[in-house]
């Protein structure tokens, strides 16, 4: 895919034109082509794509663009961010002289962030990053993510933010995006979550088309399209599905905000506001545990949970062999178990193995004991298949099945099968 998109140079909605009248490619397309080959050296360790790096990094704008914003259509910070890392790890070669232009715009990035650099990000009077008045939540949260692994990046390699007339410690950093998930989560002038379901005083008419409707489990009638506008788009109650955990575009520059279901600029949620608070949710959750972020982190088991009602099944770790007349291994383990309302479920996964130098076809499983449900297999009759986007399972090749009860693990067997 990569060789492709640098091959065939284009923005994408040249191509797909009525994309033009709702998200178009402003920034254009080096962004993108940098920001994947930057992901994909992180992936892969190819040196390729680090090569890609330091050759196109001026021709492409990633060491030449000074940016205050980080969002889907702008990707340059979230380059300059990642290749810093990569010069950090001491992975430049002999591209170091590029890399460090890269770490440079990273810097001023993070600097006006926190209203150090030589050019600021606007901040409502409350303090949230403002960029737009349309969903600017997007902005907060991304640019907030960026400063959190930023943070880590200089913490792990005992360096400091070096901004126009003073070095920020990387405290600074972390500090800055807690406060904006703060003012996410209610810590405002209006103490409004912007987090739907969160708090006592969070948006209730939420501009998305399920959360606004009733649902199937209260009213199974069919909405049609339009009268899913016409009959709930218009009502001022609140919204009949609370969306929880969404958030929302959030307030004006002056730290207002209007709770009303066509106010689609301010209440319209989206998956690019969640996504990266979910890192920095995760950072601040964890609190320090002292990881070099610039080597690769071995994360320790979590402390097994000790109030279990009954000791768990222990889970079956023996494979079924394979022999010449039965040429397919069966292996099931149990991870994870947790309680609800004083019961006991375990999730265990099951991957079975075609262990012939041949194509196996027409598998079917016999599935017995089994309590829950099953995820990963298609049911006809009394046995299992293959799942309905899979026709076969090449020679040394595995699938994986999952379920989920509260007993010991179910008796999984093959029935029949053919090898082609």
């Amino acid at each position: 895919l990569f060789e492709f998109a640098d091959k065939y140079r284009g923005k994408y909605d040249s191509s797909i034109t009525v994309a033009q009248k709702y998200y178009r490619s402003i920034s254009g397309y080096n962004d993108e082509l940098l920001w994947a080959a930057a992901w994909l050296y992180q992936a892969s360790n190819n040196e390729y794509y680090l090569n890609y790096l330091g050759k196109n990094g001026d021709s492409m704008g990633g060491t030449g663009w000074a940016m205050t914003e980080f969002g889907w259509d702008v990707k340059y910070a979230g380059v300059q961010t990642l290749v810093a890392k990569f010069l950090m790890q001491g992975k430049a070669g002999l591209h170091a002289p590029v890399f460090e232009r890269y770490h440079q715009k990273a810097e001023y990035f993070m600097c006006s962030l926190i209203g150090k650099g030589g050019r600021n990000i606007q901040k409502t009077p409350g303090g949230l990053i403002f960029r737009q008045r349309w969903n600017n939540m997007q902005f907060v949260t991304s640019a907030s993510f960026l400063a959190t692994v930023y943070s880590d990046y200089l913490a792990s390699s005992r360096g400091s933010l070096k901004c126009a007339a003073v070095n920020v410690a990387p405290s600074e950093l972390l500090s800055f995006a807690k406060s904006q998930v703060d003012y996410i989560l209610g810590d405002n002038p209006r103490a409004t979550s912007y987090m739907v379901g969160y708090g006592n005083n969070f948006p209730r008419q939420v501009h998305h088309r399920a959360s606004s409707i009733v649902s199937f489990k209260v009213d199974p009638k069919f909405v049609a399209c339009r009268q899913g506008y016409a009959t709930w788009y218009s009502r001022k109650a609140s919204d009949p599905n609370v969306l929880t955990g969404a958030i929302v575009g959030g307030p004006d520059a002056y730290d207002n905000f209007a709770d009303e279901r066509d106010n689609y600029e301010q209440t319209e949620p989206a998956t690019y506001n969640n996504a990266p608070l979910l890192g920095i949710l995760a950072r601040l959750g964890g609190g320090h545990g002292g990881y070099n972020q610039l080597l690769p982190v071995v994360v320790p088991a979590p402390n097994p949970v000790v109030a279990k009602p009954k000791p768990a099944p222990k889970p079956k770790f023996t494979p079924t062999p394979a022999t010449s007349s039965n040429p397919i291994t069966i292996e099931q383990k149990m991870t994870t178990s947790w309680n609800a309302k004083g019961k006991t479920y375990y999730r265990y996964s099951t991957i079975v193995t075609n262990k012939s130098y041949k194509t196996l076809k027409d598998l079917k499983l016999s599935i017995s004991k089994l309590y829950g449900p099953l995820w990963g297999l298609s049911k006809s009759g009394n046995s299992y298949g293959f799942p309905t986007w899979l026709n076969s399972l090449p020679a040394g090749k595995s699938i994986e099945f999952v379920y989920i009860h509260s007993t010991s693990p179910a008796d999984v067997s093959v029935s029949s099968y053919n090898l082609a």
